[in-house]
Parts: structure tokens; sequence; C-alpha cells
């Protein structure tokens, strides 16, 4: 039995909702997908039908993220769902498979999600890009270095300061995309359906000379154990454009009377905050994976970036997904910009669209790929050079947010 699979409209959206509800265990109401509904263009999203009953849904946003050395547009794949009676009649291959061809039709090269299970999505060339680095740090930690939290004030989540940050900060680090009013209104929802008995979402701005330099938006839980206090405070986003300003902003975060503990679940791995602190071992952290890149058109996508050092290496890759991107690439690059384009050239390094997947947006090295087995070199010395060609100088890529 076939199920026929169209792009959507939006008055579809509600009904392919359930399909979410089902395939994620979750209960939505409208108005928890009114923010949702509001980045979401209907005709880059997909449903199967049984009849009139959508089965399956995916499909991405547009989005304007930052890569190494640039800002290029990226497909955030989202949505991707199978109703629980129809797994394994080949709806998420079909899904995944239309959209990759789209939006290479489209002429859009890259491509990104979270994953649910990072196992599924690597059968269609995702690569784990970037890193999740959650902390829990005890309340009033020390810093090796005093650090006094003023100039702060406290303002609405909706307050202009944030985009005014957001914007300075967000060219800075792979993984940021820009923000437009809808999609504030997506980052900042919250329904209390969702707090957990936390507190409604908070927010506190640092001031510097020229004006805001950085944001913390957060919730508190109270509790208190033995009768002493045992809160818990939660940071959803932290932003500053300065050292000083991310100090500041963790300090005035540490020291909030009657809390416990100061979680952050979707930090960097290079978070400034353990180098801060006094005593390391204070933070618990948790690493798991963040960003999983996709590149959908090879040659538009590595020299739609830039590089750590120069390179000039030959790729012989090989798509099962996207079988036009199979075959050998020659990169040439640096800096400044590269290029990259088909060859007939030998290969120096034989990989898979999922490494360069990975590699993409420096955060994860050729040679960590290789190490498990999945690159392999061709050229003596090949490798070295291009890892760290592929890596980047400044902060680790990182998205703040799932989509």
């Amino acid at each position: 039995m076939t199920f026929p699979l169209r792009t959507l409209t939006r008055d579809d959206l509600d009904d392919v909702g359930v399909v979410l509800e089902h395939a994620f265990g979750e209960a939505h109401t409208r108005d928890d997908l009114g923010p949702t509904y509001g980045v979401i263009d209907p005709t880059r999203f997909y449903g199967a039908y049984d009849g009139d009953t959508p089965v399956a849904t995916g499909g991405s946003f547009a989005l304007d993220m930052t890569v190494p050395g640039a800002v290029r547009p990226v497909a955030g794949v989202t949505w991707i769902a199978v109703l629980p009676t129809h797994r394994r009649r080949g709806l998420l291959t079909a899904l995944m498979g239309r959209l990759l061809e789209d939006l290479h039709e489209a002429g859009e090269p890259l491509a990104a999600l979270w994953a649910s299970q990072g196992a599924i999505y690597q059968r269609f060339g995702y690569g784990l890009a970037a890193w999740d680095a959650g902390l829990t740090v005890p309340s009033r930690a020390a810093f090796t270095t005093p650090v006094e939290a003023t100039g702060l004030r406290l303002v609405a989540p909706t307050a202009p300061e944030l985009a005014a940050v957001h914007e300075v900060v967000a060219p800075q680090r792979s993984g940021w995309w820009r923000r437009d009013e809808a999609w504030w209104a997506f980052r900042l929802q919250d329904p209390e359906s969702r707090r957990g008995g936390a507190s409604p979402l908070r927010c506190v701005v640092a001031d510097g000379p020229d004006g805001p330099q950085g944001y913390a938006l957060y919730r508190t839980k109270p509790s208190w154990d033995g009768g002493q206090p045992a809160g818990e405070v939660t940071v959803r986003e932290l932003a500053a454009t300065d050292a000083g300003t991310r100090a500041r902003l963790w300090r005035y975060l540490l020291d909030l009377d009657l809390m416990g503990t100061v979680s952050s679940h979707f930090g960097p791995v290079d978070e400034p905050l353990l180098h801060l602190l006094a005593e390391p071992r204070a933070a618990v952290p948790t690493l798991r994976d963040n960003l999983w890149m996709r590149l959908v058109d090879v040659a538009a996508a590595l020299s739609g970036r830039c590089y750590g050092a120069e390179v000039d290496v030959v790729l012989d890759v090989t798509d099962r997904a996207c079988p036009w991107n199979s075959g050998r690439w020659r990169l040439s690059g640096g800096p400044a910009g590269a290029t990259c384009a088909a060859t007939t050239d030998a290969a120096d390094l034989r990989l898979d669209a999922a490494d360069l997947g990975a590699a993409y947006l420096g955060g994860t090295t050729l040679s960590a790929r290789a190490g498990a087995g999945h690159v392999t070199e061709l050229r003596p010395g090949a490798l070295a050079a291009a890892s760290v060609a592929f890596g980047w100088p400044g902060p680790a890529p990182h998205c703040p947010m799932v989509f």
C-alpha cells in the first residue's frame, strides 16, 4: 500500500500536529503550537496520507545560520514523525528522500537537525557537528577572581535589548542563526503546562557604557531540604558580547537567594564558567549531542565556508541518500574562502557525506572520524592537514535552542 506524500497548507497543521503527539508521546494545545506555527512555511513541510488522515510528517525551516567565516542558508529539519500504526512501511525514508531532493532542487546546500535518536539520521548522511555541555553548579560557588554583579536590571523576556545583543553575538558562533520576531516568539514561549512547577521565564540584562551587552533567560523553582533553601535556577539562554559581561551574568545567577543549584542544559562545550570557578569540580557536566549537519550539495557547502588553515585536498565522497554528491571533489581554500569542484585527480581522503557533515562546523575533527574508522587516508599527511583546516578559531560550534 502506498501513502501519497504532499506539501502542506496552513490548514493542515493541526492535523499533522496529532502525528507529532503520538510519535513523541506529548500532548499539545493550539496555544502551545501557536509560536511554532508562526515560524513555519507550510510549503516546506510534507504530510503522508492514509486516505484523508496524515500518518507521517516532516519539513524544514529556512535559517540564516553562522558557519565558519560566514552566514549561510541552512534548512533546519524538524517535525519528522510517523504514526506508531504506520512504522516499518518506508514512510521515514520517503520523507527524508523527498526533503533532500527538494532542497537540492531549490539550491539549498546545507541541512541541520536535532536528533531524537542519532542512529536514525546517520542513515541519511547527517553527522554530529556540535556538542552540548550541560552544567549543574552549586549556588554561591566561588570564582578565582571576585566578580561584582553590577550594572544589571530585570526586564521582560520580550524586551528589545535581547534582540540587540543577539544580533551581535549570533555571527560570532557557528550554529546560531538570525532571529526575526517570529523566532523570538518561538524562543520565548512559556506555557504554564511546561514549567514543571517553576516560575515564569525571567530575564536579566547586563548594561555597559554603550548599552546592553548581555542577557540571561532563566526560571527558578523553590524547594527546601531539612529547612534549608534548595531551589533550582534553570538557565534557558545566556548571551554576552564580552567575557566580563558573561561573568557578571553568571555571578548574578549563582547568587540568587534561596537557591541551591544553577543548571544550564544547552551550553557550549567551551563555556567560560568552567574557567571562572575556583573549584571546577563543583560543576557537574553532562556531554551530549547538539546539532547534526548534512551537506545537501557538497561543492556549494564546502565552498560556502572558510577554513582555519590553507587546504588543497581531493575528497572521494560516498553519499547513498544524495547520489549527486558521490564522486571526487577538490577542495582548495583557507581563512579567506574556498572553492570546491568535481575532479578526476587521485583522491587524498575517502569518506562519507556524514563525515563532512560532522566536520562542517569545525567542532568534530576529521581525525576523530578517522579514529572511528569512518575516514580513510589515501595520501600520507592529508588527514592531518585537512583536519586542521576544517577547524576554526574562536568559539566552539553550538546551537542554543532545539527547533
